[in-house]
């Protein structure tokens, strides 16, 4: 980016974040230089004056922002400087623009057309003509007599009528490209405009999901997110028919007051022109770009909703380290049961069939559940919440009770699982097993770790969004991927354990440095020390300052390595450890004589008070996984399917999904309830997510329960 507008990008930068400058400065540079968003924030508050990720992230969105802007300025004004149109106050009006639509209205009289009725009307002379109407003063000859002259059938101008119909498409055509004029449609449109709504032709009185729609209306900048994609949707299955409605009459009048000069001969006709410019091209092309805005805003939300949830889904407390037998239940071909030990590894499988046929496949089943548990010492039972889920988990549970074995039965959520099973990764580890026994594994491992896991799982196929298959699959993805990557680096990985999908999301590691990783540790042993990541084929020293600090290594030789002190600070830590008169495995050992040291003495050029900070409340904890304690969830007993419920009764659930209209809760019956937002709390709740989260343990009360629809409505108010 020339010098200039590196300059004004960054001013414009610190405008639009409100940030200060030496913030946007020296975060720009990092980002420059290749550095990622969580090292950033991890390990160079002092030159970010302490930014977070999310800071961060608006200023590498706004700065990709301004670069494509600059680009598509440098090309407009070559186009227009290539056709001799390049005035000193238009290249002013294009050097100043700071938003694609208010650039594209500049660009677009000079943009090549393709044949419209304008382009037509001049090729027949008619130009001169509309000039002369548009000048027209006092009295004088009719609009008939002024356009007599440019008959011609030589150019297809057959009357005097015809030749005033042409130079009306020529004016119409000058009136809609006038920046200033779309400007103002624009912004009128959007102030009082409607989001309307009504069956497709043919679709009146059809029963449909979207009968609420048939004769629907909400003001344009007020129309809440989910309301636009569940339309759009409708829409797209040809169900409804959505227009916007605009102050048209308003409009007309700014319009004509602005084209048609006081005291025109032809001011009537010069209306009809002006209203032609509006229905005919203006409008069209406004309400365009603003259903544009606003799928784009009703995205954007989505997006945010559903990264919401997939960080708290992906950042659920892990059971960790012990022996699962993860279930996949299934009825007709049978149960899956796969046991895997404290790392993940799989040990073995076996397939039961408990609900179907007679008592020997029941007690069959019985006694390959104990087998495979008292074979391989299980710790907790990880049963999936799909077909089958609630009669397995009273299956194991009875098997459980009667053995006199305490084993916690755990449901586990299945979204996603299905398509671990059949991907690339799910093949690669498990090459020679059926695709229902991969998902038990990846079951029982999503006890253990749901991070680790669940990475292997395209983001948006983990079911916790709303319309998603609806949103730019391309915003979609770039969101989801930056919560995965801001997840992962916040907890931490193990070098020697993780796969390569995990290893992929972490700062500065791409996933042929992640297969890498694994390839050299497979050939070459465990990693007993960080740096020995440089020994990895193509990891070079970028990447190590990048990766280092998010990588464990359990027991290695430097007890710094098991933490998220970067290597870059070893040598401070050891000057900290010598100058308290300890070696470092001791003051690791004796966390409470930090208390003594007095930070201000290691203050230096690169090193300040958040680092140092930072590095204490490390030592303090080393290698701690910052995800919350394990808690296991219970549903009644008594309530399996939809018909066992009844209004009133109060159930513990576990919150599945929050969207911008309320949240979704398992509670036991195959069907999640919806809360409503107005149910959520006893006060104004204006955003779901400020009160529940994905994988939330919570107690409700049943509200409704409609069989036939499988709806079943749900509250977490205290009152009432």
């Amino acid at each position: 980016m020339p010098a200039p507008d590196h300059d004004r990008t960054l001013q414009l930068i610190v405008e639009e974040t409100e940030l200060q400058t030496a913030q946007v400065t020296q975060t720009v540079a990092l980002l420059e230089e290749g550095a990622t968003v969580p090292f950033i924030a991890r390990y160079r508050k002092e030159a970010t004056g302490e930014l977070d990720e999310v800071q961060i992230r608006l200023i590498q969105e706004r700065l990709e922002y301004h670069k494509a802007l600059n680009e598509r300025r440098a090309t407009i004004l070559a186009s227009i400087e290539e056709q001799g149109k390049l005035t000193v106050e238009l290249r002013q009006q294009i050097e100043t623009s700071r938003q694609k639509t208010e650039l594209e209205d500049l660009y677009l009289p000079f943009k090549p057309k393709r044949r419209t009725k304008a382009l037509i009307a001049k090729e027949r002379g008619l130009e001169p003509l509309a000039e002369q109407l548009l000048g027209a003063r006092g009295n004088g000859v009719s609009a008939l007599q002024l356009a007599a002259p440019f008959v011609d059938a030589t150019r297809e101008v057959a009357s005097a009528e015809e030749a005033l119909t042409g130079a009306g498409h020529i004016l119409a055509e000058q009136f809609a490209d006038v920046a200033g004029a779309r400007a103002m449609v624009r912004e009128r449109t959007w102030q009082k405009g409607l989001f309307c709504s009504q069956p497709a032709r043919g679709k009146a009185g059809t029963v449909s999901k979207f009968e609420m729609y048939y004769d629907f209306s909400e003001p344009l900048r007020q129309i809440p997110s989910h309301r636009v994609l569940a339309m759009r949707r409708g829409e797209n299955e040809e169900i409804l028919r959505l227009r916007i409605e605009a102050p048209e009459e308003e409009i007309l009048d700014r319009l004509v007051r602005r084209f048609v000069p006081a005291g025109s001969r032809f001011s009537e006709l010069l209306r009809e022109f002006v209203a032609d410019a509006y229905k005919r091209l203006l409008a069209p092309s406004i309400e365009l770009d603003l259903r544009q805005q606003v799928k784009g805003a009703a995205d954007d939300e989505a997006i945010r909703v559903f990264a919401e949830n997939l960080r708290n889904l992906l950042l659920a407390a892990p059971a960790g380290s012990c022996k699962v037998l993860g279930i996949d239940p299934g009825l007709r071909t049978g149960s899956k049961l796969a046991a895997v030990d404290a790392t993940g590894r799989f040990l073995e499988h076996v397939t039961i069939y408990p609900h179907t046929g007679g008592g020997d496949k029941v007690a069959a089943a019985k006694r390959e559940l104990l087998r495979l548990i008292n074979a391989h010492a299980i710790e907790m039972v990880a049963i999936g919440n799909g077909t089958a889920g609630r009669e397995m988990d009273q299956f194991v549970r009875l098997c459980l009770k009667e053995a006199g074995i305490s084993v916690p039965v755990v449901m586990v959520s299945e979204a996603g699982a299905s398509i671990y099973s059949a991907s690339d990764i799910a093949r690669e580890e498990f090459p020679e097993l059926d695709l229902t026994v991969r998902g038990a594994i990846s079951i029982a491992r999503r006890l253990q770790d749901p991070l680790a896991e669940l990475v292997k799982v395209e983001p948006k196929s983990i079911g916790v969004g709303q319309y998603q298959h609806d949103v730019s699959q391309s915003a979609l993805k770039k969101s989801l991927d930056e919560v995965v990557e801001s997840c992962v680096n916040y907890v931490g990985v193990d070098l020697n354990t993780a796969s390569w999908a995990l290893l992929s999301f972490v700062s500065g590691i791409s996933t042929s440095l992640a297969k890498a990783i694994t390839g050299y540790r497979d050939t070459e042993g465990v990693f007993t020390q960080r740096k020995q990541l440089l020994k990895v084929p193509r990891f070079g020293k970028k990447a190590y300052e990048q990766a280092a600090g998010f990588l464990r290594i359990r027991n290695a030789a430097q007890p710094l390595d098991n933490t998220a002190v970067h290597p870059e600070r070893y040598a401070l830590v050891a000057q900290m450890a010598a100058d308290l008169g300890m070696t470092l495995p001791a003051l690791i050992a004796e966390p409470t004589r930090l208390d003594a040291i007095r930070l201000e003495q290691y203050l230096g050029a690169d090193v300040g008070l958040p680092t140092l900070r930072d590095i204490v409340a490390e030592l303090k904890k080393p290698g701690r996984d910052p995800r919350a304690s394990f808690v296991t969830a219970s549903f009644r007993e008594d309530v399996m399917e939809m018909k066992d419920l009844e209004e009133g009764m109060t159930l513990n659930g576990v919150v599945t999904n929050v969207a911008a209209f309320g949240a979704f809760v398992d509670i036991g019956v195959h069907q999640d309830g919806l809360v409503h937002i107005s149910q959520l709390a006893d006060r104004f709740v204006k955003d779901p997510n400020q009160v529940v989260k994905v994988g939330q343990q919570v107690q409700v009360k049943v509200l409704s329960v409609d069989l036939q629809r499988k709806r079943i409505g749900l509250s977490m108010r205290q009152k009432g």
